[in-house]
This record gives structure tokens, C-alpha cells and sequence, in this order.
């Protein structure tokens, strides 16, 4: 149900003092008490104790009272209504007026100005509340499983009505949502205790109310609305000229109308002094609109205000009051991506009514959105005086009294009075910011950039939070800190990492210690890493916070325990979705999926990854996104589905490369070469793994780089590259003794099988690699060895030894539905001359390389290896790798097999 107001009373007006209903993001709209009386207060001034005054809002209050009225709905039921009005229309002004309006108790209550886990519900039970012990069980309570029904029956008496309104609910923080909102959507909730609700939001963010809940739209003011608005907040000095003009430029919206008479000069406002330009200028639409635009994503931000700039209009007063704001868009589009500005948030700006896409024009349905959002591209726009401001802004913000005409009109002739300030430093609405108002404005921006934006964006975002909050919020600096390393670990970058963690001496406890350990692990001290990060593990599988099990499972997986990794990461996800945390979900999901992958369980990681994937893009983080892919693409590889390691690959790398995510881009090329390795591609394996697994800035990602080394060491033995292999083999030894990973030293011994010089050499240590998986817990990674001990005891004329190894192998391939290492094994195993599986049809000749094509085709024709290597210009033992991996790729052993095949696809190709 949509309830509007009729067209002669749209409205509400403001107060008088400021903008009136000019969102604020970090503003507290405090309580109304039992009795009615209503103190507001928030970022833009204060309106003392008394009613507060509306001006055209009576049809939209009248509905709000109706729609609360004991009439309405069924008995005992609670009542939810929605009230939706933009910045400085009056949404706060609205919500006090009908709390003091309301026969029974009233409160009012905003988002605080610290957005922590449950503050939002902690103030309201506050305010309830009749003594601080009381709120707190209260709070307990909220958190309990009968959740804010609990906690308000704790407080509120029964049989009573108790009204609570709760404005810019979407800015509250998100387990306060996900627990009003769960109260709400309960079927035919009912009880002794009678709450009803009035939810405000401004447009474009949604109100996750009870289906159903009635909304009130807060339109325009009409001409006589504003005109009594007007009035009262010049106080009656507005001449009659300037005031049609006004009302003319301000378009019914009381907020701009409100803020443009306070800016005004004197002299002005009185017809005194003859207004330069237009009255509504942009600084006025820019702090109407700071809210508004402040909320948004970095990257929707970004893009709006290029579409702005492209809708400029060509006269220099601007568009007309109502006339369309728009723009081709393609023509935005392309701006914006000449400026590197992403352009995917179009649809999310599009979804949230900020902008329409009306065919191929971009329109802001909002004109003064517009150009609030274009005032801060920094682009002439054709209104600007000479010193950079607009020609009709004064050069001061106006005091009480308003400066005097002369003083405006000298402003101008100072060209470079204020250049540093305009162009080289924040603007002063930042620089007047509290110290704790500026570190978590710069936290906002640094979760934008962690979720879709470079990550080392996101690092310096937070470095910077924690040293502005480090001496005002000590607890919110120390998670900056965390948040900064979380966002240098996806960077692969060890320096900052360390840097991040560098914590104040007040930090105690398992914050600490997870510090402490995590530094010790970076440094590769694991000795020292064990002791701190067992007690977080410990500590933190006691809990049921979603927060401290992701920073218990991250520990168990610095220390090697995928058990205890996984476990912790499941209880996580369990606890996230009872709380309804769905932006905490793709990161305990990558978590999850990277634990699963660590213990060889493909198809738990692949399920894991595939949810955080969807988690990922309901909730806009692109970055988790590009973690996601990556992991679907590892386990593709293992299961052969070529197609899907491409395109998982390619999108992971899309992303990953341009935002800086090297843990993801590391995953990325190594699901790409261990599909190629599982085809017999082994030299292009080789290749692609060489740069990950090498030391320094441009290898691979530093927690990756030694588990990719014995992927790299069987590619290049089986291409040639035996001293790098060994080389290679040699640093992963020292990360095997540091013990941090179960699997390494059977891998190790596999290693040093495939490089070893003699025959005895190797048999003995395959014996130690297959002894010591027995330990290692990873299925996977025994029947790779299983399939390298068969293969070379194969090789070396022992078929019969070599067929038990290379069953085990094939049956632990195929129930892990790692196809391509299967069909590998099944080639090897009819070699022994045991049955090992289907034969390849002749459309297998399709999967190979151009040049092994090109080979087969030779070999097929009664060619040697010396004639080959002759024709193509290859070296006779390059012709034979090549074979080897045919031979491989189409489960054959002989060139009478290759040739029968061969002949068969030209018969097919005949037919």
C-alpha cells in the first residue's frame, strides 16, 4: 500500500533551523519520552523542546495517525508503516511530530553515530529502558532466540501502546536490521505488549519491512506549502520579487527553500542588493544532498557524478525548476570509462531510483540530485566567478547577522585567496569534521574499496582511519588495523601486512595474540606463531560471534589445521545466516571454500565457493567475487571441465588483475596450469607456474607460492626444466620443516622422487612420500603420488608392480570426478597391459594442440621422431615430449594405436 498526499497539500516543511529533514549519515535523532515532547538533534542544529512545526504535511500526517489509528489492523497485532522522503523533505521532522501526536508513549531514535554491531538496537532499549542494568539485559535478550520481542517485553508494560519510530533505518548497522527486520516478518506477531512502528528511509535505500507495511511518500511542497515555509524561516523579510524567485528555484523542496534563505545575504533576501546568478546554487544543493551522497559506494558515487557532468546543461543559469536532467548513455559511459571509473554500479544506481534509463538516455528523475551530485566533479560549469566559487555564493558561509552587501561583492578580488584550501586540500565541511567523524568516513571508503575497488586503496583507506581514530576510538582503530591487513593480504603484499599489525600496547587479549602470531607466521618464525594463534583457535571455538570464528578459522589455517579451519568456518556461516548478516557471508564462504580446497575436498570447496559466488554478487562485493572464480577454477581443474577453468579463470583474472588481488590472481594461473598438467600439457604447465612460484614482489602471492611448488616441480621435470625444479624444491623443503601444512612432507619426498638420479633413489623415496600421506589427509594429493610411483615403475619395465599403484590412483581420480588426471591413468594402466577403461574415439583428436595435430598427423604417415623434428624444425626430444602427451590425451600407447585412430577420424570426416 502506497499512501501519497492529495495535490494540494504535499509536503512537510522544516522547522526552521538548518535543512529541516537533510539526511544525516552519522547524525542521532535522539528520544521523545512518554510524555510527547520531542528534542531532536543531529549534524545540521537543534530545535528546542516543543512541538515541532510542519508546514503542508497535514494529508501525510493525518495518514500516518490513521494508518496507527486502533481501527487498523487485527487486534494485538503490531503495526509497521513506512515513511519514504528525501533529503530535506521533512522525513525526521514528520516522525517527531507524529510521536508527539500519539495518544500513548513515544520514542524516537536515529542511527547512532557509531555504527558497532547492535548500537542501533542498544540506543532504542536504551531509551526504554529505566535504568542502565535493565538496557543491558535487555540488549542481552534482543540477542537471545526470541530476539527484540524479548527484550521489549522486558521493558514495556502490558496492555500498553508504545509508538517507535526509527528513522534512516537502513544506515542502522547490520545486526540491529537483520534483528528488527526478523521481528517484523514473523507471521501475526502478538503478545501483551502493543508496539507499533513508523520506519523512515530516504528514496533509494529499502526498507526491509513486513510485506505489505503501508508506505508514505513524502512529496513537494505546493506554492502555498513553501510560501508559509517561507515565511517563517526569513522571518518575513523577503521582499516579494526575491521571494517568487525563491520559490521559483526551489521547486517545492522545503530542504533547498530552508537552506538557500539561511545562506542568503541580507541584502539580498531584502532586494537591497540585486542576486548575481541563481539564488539555489549549487553549495546548497551539495550540503542538502551531502547524505544522500555520502551513503552511496565509492564507485556509484564516482559514476554519478560523471553522469552529472554530462548532463550540464549549455545555459549557464542552469536548467529551469522541474526541467529533465539527462544525458545520452552512451555518451556517460564512455566518459566514465575514459575517467577509469567502473560503470558497473550503473544498475545498481538505476534499481535505486537515483537514475532512469528511459531507451538510450540517462535522466535524473531528481534535477537537483543532478546537480548536487555534479557540484563536486570539480568541472567548469560555467557559473563560477573568478575565484572558483559560484558567482552567487558568498565568500563565507553566512553568520547571524548576514554579511553586508559590500562584503559580497569584494569577494571576488582575491583571485587566489583561497586556491590551497579550493584545490589542493579537503574542502572545509571535511576539515570542520570531529576527528572520529573523519576516521570513519574513512573507514566507509575503505570497505567500499575492500568489496569492489584496488585493495590497496583499501589498505591506505584504513591505515589512515587508524591513525585519526587511534587516540579518540582505540577499539575501532585496532579493527582498522585488522581491516588494513586484511586488505594488504589480498595484495600479497608482507610489508604492509606487517606494518598494519603493528598494534597499540592497549590491545589485549586475543586481538593480540592473533597479531602477535600472524607477524611471527609472516616473518616465518613458526615456533613463536604457534602459541598465540592456538589461543585465538582455542578462545574463539567457544564463541558464537560470527567476527571472532572468521578470525579463529584464519588462525587455524595460518597454522596448517584445515580441520579445525573448516569446522570454525562452518560454525560461522551457520551463525551469519541465523543473524541474517548476508554482507559477512562471501567472506566466511571464501574462507570455507579455501580450507575445503587446503584439505583436498574439491567438491565441499566447489559448493562453498559456488554459494559465496551468489552471496558475493547479491551483495555487490565484486572483489570476493573474483576469490570465488578463482576456487571454482581450481576445482575444475581437478575434475577436467576445461571449459570451466576458462571461464572461472578469466573472470577471477578480470577483476583481480586491475583491483590488485594477488591471492586471487595467484589462484587463477594455478587452476589454469594444473588443467594443462592434468592434459599432459606439461611444458605450458611449467611455464605458466614458473613466475608463482618465484621469490620477490612479482612472483606469486606469498601464502600461495610454496603450495603451487610441487605442481611446478612435476611439470618441469616432465619438460625439462630439472634445475629449476630443483631449486624450487630445495626452498620448499624449508617451508615443509616449518610444519604449517600437513600434505608437505609427503609432497616434498614426491619431489625428491622425481628429481632423484638413480633408480633406487627414487623408489625409495616414493615409498617415504606414499608412508607419510598416510598422515597428510589430503586424498588428492596421495593418489597424484600413487599415479607418479606407477607411471615411473611402468617406465622402468615393471608393469606388474606398476598396476596396483595406478588402480588406487584411477579409483581415487574418478571418485574425486578429477577426469583428466583419471584419463591420464587409465592411459598409463593399458600400458601395463590391464584393462584400464574406454578407448578414445577419433573426436578425441579435437582436444589436441594445434602442433600435436600437426604430429599426429606425421606419425599417422610411418614418420620418425628424427624425420618429424626435421620437417617442423624441433628438436627430436620436443617431438617426443609432444607424442608423450598425445599419447596421454588420447589413452593410447603405441604409434599402431595412434595411426588406427588417425584413420578412423578420416573415415568419420569422409562419411
Amino acid at each position: 500500500m502506497t499512501v501519497t498526499g492529495s495535490s494540494g497539500q504535499d509536503v512537510a516543511g522544516t522547522t526552521g533551523t538548518g535543512t529541516g529533514g537533510t539526511v544525516c549519515p552519522t547524525g542521532t535523532i535522539g528520544t521523545a519520552g512518554p510524555t510527547g515532547t520531542t528534542s531532536t538533534t543531529g549534524t545540521t542544529g537543534t530545535t528546542a523542546a516543543g512541538p515541532p512545526v510542519l508546514y503542508g504535511r497535514e494529508a501525510e500526517l493525518a495518514a500516518v495517525s490513521q494508518l496507527l489509528s486502533p481501527a487498523q489492523g487485527p487486534l494485538g497485532a503490531e503495526r509497521v508503516v513506512c515513511v519514504a522522503g528525501g533529503p530535506g523533505e521533512g522525513r525526521s521532522v514528520l516522525l517527531a511530530r507524529a510521536a508527539r501526536d500519539f495518544p500513548g508513549a513515544a520514542y524516537v531514535v536515529g542511527a547512532p553515530g557509531r555504527q558497532v554491531p547492535w548500537s542501533g538496537a542498544r540506543a532504542l532499549l536504551a531509551a526504554l529502558a529505566p535504568s542502565g542494568a535493565a538496557g543491558s539485559r535487555a540488549a542481552r535478550l534482543a540477542r537471545g532466540p526470541e530476539g527484540i520481542a524479548a527484550a521489549l517485553a522486558s521493558l514495556l508494560p502490558e496492555g500498553g501502546r508504545v509508538l517507535l519510530c526509527l528513522d534512516d533505518f537502513p544506515l542502522w548497522d547490520a545486526h540491529s536490521r537483520a534483528a528488527f527486520t526478523a521481528h517484523w516478518r514473523a507471521p501475526g506477531r502478538r503478545g501483551p505488549v502493543r508496539a507499533d512502528w513508523l520506519v523512515a528511509s530516504a528514496p533509494g535505500r529499502p526498507l526491509p519491512v513486513a510485506a505489505g507495511a503501508p508506505l508514505v511518500r513524502l512529496p513537494r511542497l505546493t506554492r502555498a506549502g513553501a510560501r508559509a515555509l517561507l515565511e517563517a524561516v526569513s522571518g518575513g523579510r523577503s521582499c516579494p520579487a526575491v521571494a517568487e524567485r525563491l520559490l521559483d528555484e526551489a521547486a517545492g523542496h522545503p530542504g533547498v527553500l530552508a537552506e538557500t534563505v539561511l545562506r542568503l545575504p541580507s541584502g539580498v533576501l531584502d532586494g537591497t542588493v540585486a542576486p548575481r546568478g541563481r539564488l539555489v546554487d549549487d553549495g546548497v544543493l551539495a550540503r542538502v544532498y551531502a547524505g544522500l551522497l555520502g551513503a552511496l559506494p565509492a564507485d556509484g558515487r564516482r559514476l554519478l557524478r560523471v553522469v552529472a557532468a554530462a548532463c550540464a546543461p549549455a545555459e549557464a543559469t542552469g536548467p529551469a525548476p522541474g526541467a529533465p536532467y539527462r544525458t545520452e548513455a552512451g555518451t556517460a559511459l564512455a566518459r566514465a570509462r575514459a575517467l577509469r571509473v567502473p560503470t558497473e554500479a550503473l544498475d545498481g544506481l538505476v534499481a535505486a531510483g537515483l537514475l532512469d534509463r528511459r531507451g538510450d538516455t540517462l535522466v535524473f528523475p531528481d534535477p537537483f540530485l543532478g546537480r548536487a551530485a555534479g557540484a563536486a566533479t570539480g568541472e567548469d560549469r560555467g557559473d563560477r566567478s573568478p575565484a572558483g566559487r559560484p558567482a552567487d555564493r558568498p565568500a563565507t558561509p553566512p553568520a547571524s547577522p548576514a554579511p553586508s552587501a559590500s562584503s559580497v561583492s569584494s569577494a571576488p578580488s582575491a583571485p587566489h585567496e583561497r586556491h590551497r584550501a579550493d584545490r589542493l586540500g579537503p574542502p572545509p565541511v571535511v576539515r570542520a569534521r570531529s576527528g572520529a567523524a573523519r576516521g570513519r568516513a574513512l573507514l566507509t571508503r575503505g570497505f567500499a574499496a575492500l568489496a569492489s575497488g584496488p585493495v590497496m586503496d583499501a589498505h591506505e583507506a584504513f591505515t589512515q582511519a587508524a591513525k585519526v581514530l587511534r587516540d579518540r576510538e582505540p577499539a575501532e582503530a585496532a579493527d582498522a588495523r585488522f581491516l588494513a591487513m586484511e586488505a594488504a593480504w589480498a595484495a600479497g603484499d608482507v610489508g604492509a601486512c606487517l606494518a598494519a599489525l603493528d598494534l597499540a600496547p592497549a590491545v589485549r587479549g586475543t586481538e593480540r595474540a592473533f597479531a602477535e602470531g600472524l607477524r611471527a607466521a609472516l616473518t616465518v618464525r613458526p615456533d613463536q606463531a604457534r602459541t598465540p594463534l592456538s589461543r585465538v583457535v582455542a578462545v574463539g571455538s567457544v564463541r558464537d560471534e560470527p567476527r571472532l570464528l572468521l578470525r579463529a578459522g584464519s588462525a587455524a589455517l595460518v597454522l596448517g589445521d584445515v580441520t579445525a579451519a573448516a569446522r570454525l568456518h562452518g560454525r560461522a556461516l551457520v551463525r551469519a545466516r541465523a543473524e541474517q548478516r548476508a554482507s559477512l557471508l562471501p567472506r566466511i564462504l571464501e574462507h570455507l571454500a579455501y580450507a575445503e580446497l587446503r584439505a583436498g575436498r574439491y567438491a565441499r570447496a566447489g559448493h562453498a565457493a559456488g554459494e559465496g559466488l551468489r552471496a558475493a554478487r547479491a551483495t555487490g562485493q565484486l572483489n570476493s567475487a573474483a576469490h570465488q572464480h578463482a576456487v571454482l577454477a581450481l576445482v575444475a581443474s581437478v575434475t577436467g571441465d576445461g571449459p570451466s577453468v576458462a571461464e572461472h579463470a578469466e573472470r577471477a583474472l578480470a577483476i583481480g588483475r586491475p583491483h590488485g588481488l594477488a591471492q586471487a590472481v595467484t589462484l587463477a594461473e594455478w587452476a589454469l596450469a594444473r588443467a594443462e598438467l592434468g592434459g599432459g600439457l606439461a611444458a605450458q604447465a611449467a611455464a605458466r607456474l614458473a613466475p608463482l612460484v618465484r621469490p620477490g614482489p612479482h612472483g606469486g602471492h606469498f601464502a600461495l607460492r610454496m603450495l603451487a611448488v610441487p605442481c611446478f616441480v612435476e611439470a618441469a621435470v616432465a619438460s625439462g626444466r630439472a634445475a629449476e625444479a630443483r631449486a624450487a624444491t630445495e626452498e620448499y623443503a624449508l617451508w615443509a620443516g616449518c610444519g604449517l601444512d600437513r600434505p608437505a612432507p609427503a609432497q616434498l619426498a614426491r619431489c625428491r622422487a622425481l628429481l632423484a638420479p638413480r633408480g633406487e633413489e627414487t623408489g625409495r623415496w616414493f615409498g617415504e612420500a606414499l608412508r607419510r600421506h598416510e598422515d597428510g589427509g589430503n586424498d588428492f594429493e596421495r593418489a597424484r603420488t600413487l599415479f607418479a610411483y606407477g607411471t615411473w615403475l611402468r617406465r622402468r619395465r615393471r608393469p606388474g608392480e606398476a598396476r596396483g599403484p595406478l588402480r588406487d590412483a584411477l579409483v581415487t581420480f574418478e571418485r574425486a570426478a578429477a577426469e583428466g588426471w583419471a584419463r591420464q591413468a587409465r592411459a598409463e594402466l593399458r600400458a601395463t597391459g590391464a584393462a584400464g577403461g574406454r578407448p578414445a574415439e577419433p573426436s578425441a583428436l579435437a582436444g589436441l594442440t594445434p602442433q600435436q595435430q600437426r604430429i599426429a598427423r606425421l606419425v599417422a604417415d610411418g614418420a620418425t621422431n628424427q624425420e618429424i623434428a626435421a620437417r617442423l624444425s624441433l628438436s627430436p626430444r620436443t617431438v617426443d615430449h609432444h607424442l608423450r602427451g598425445v599419447y596421454a590425451r588420447l589413452q593410447i600407447r603405441s604409434r599402431v594405436e595412434l595411426s588406427a585412430l588417425m584413420a578412423g577420424a578420416e573415415a568419420e570426416a569422409r562419411a
